[in-house]
């Protein structure tokens, strides 16, 4: 009897990774015909997918149940294709619940125009697999790069203070212009445009650089949204 308890208890577990992984397997290619769906306006192939109670936000944060994407139409004739890709995937079993993760890559024209990153949970009804939860966030791309000549980055150098007492000092070092926050670590600043840097990474929140009536630096806007904050030029 023990001999064939220790049979069994090593043939269930050999068998697990073999069952997540076909779990798994099986919730991508679902994971990609839901984004598809999506993209055709194909409401009743998304709803047959999603539990009736699922929980369910969307890349702008605004939440969406069952019977909002259940009535979802084709685009307008002459729209624009758009094809989406599942990459980045990520899965795990934990029993009848299953927690995805993966980056969708939507091209319109152009390759890897938008990247949005979701966190899906599914749960096993039956004999198939309904969406209980979904979570996507828009991955921030960092703008195009221009270069600028030194004597340009020269213009730039200095110390900024704001009204709170946080102060930037940006210096040209080699061939970037770097920024120091309240005596922190260097970070290289590049360019967007004339007057407009960023931090990679942070393409989102941008310097934007002021000017007087001479044409001199006066200081830099950094924009954060409604949380924006004016730096002066000491």
């Amino acid at each position: 009897m023990r001999v064939l308890l220790t049979v069994a208890l090593l043939a269930s577990v050999c068998a697990a990774p073999a069952f997540a992984e076909d779990t798994c397997s099986f919730l991508e290619k679902q994971t990609q015909a839901f984004s598809d769906a999506g993209q055709r306006g194909d409401g009743a192939a998304m709803a047959k997918d999603l539990d009736p109670d699922v929980i369910f936000f969307n890349e702008t944060g605004e939440q969406a149940t069952r019977a909002d994407m259940a009535s979802a139409t084709p685009p307008a004739a002459g729209t624009p294709v758009r094809t989406i890709t599942t990459t980045d995937w990520g899965c795990k079993v934990h029993g009848d619940v299953a927690v995805t993760s993966f980056i969708d890559v939507l091209e319109q024209g152009k390759p890897g125009e938008a990247k949005f990153r979701s966190v899906e949970s599914w749960k096993k009804e039956g004999a198939g697999w309904k969406m209980i939860g979904s979570e996507t966030l828009t991955l921030v791309q960092d703008p195009e790069v221009i270069a600028l000549d030194g004597k340009a980055l020269d213009e730039y150098a200095g110390t900024y203070e704001a009204p709170g007492g946080m102060i930037f000092v940006f210096a040209h070092k080699g061939d970037d212009l770097v920024a120091a926050v309240n005596g922190g670590a260097e970070t290289a600043q590049k360019a967007q445009a004339r007057d407009i840097f960023f931090t990679a990474g942070h393409g989102n929140t941008p310097k934007v650089f002021q000017r007087g009536a001479d044409g001199k630096i006066t200081g830099f806007l950094y924009l954060r949204g409604k949380n924006s904050i004016a730096f002066k030029r000491a």
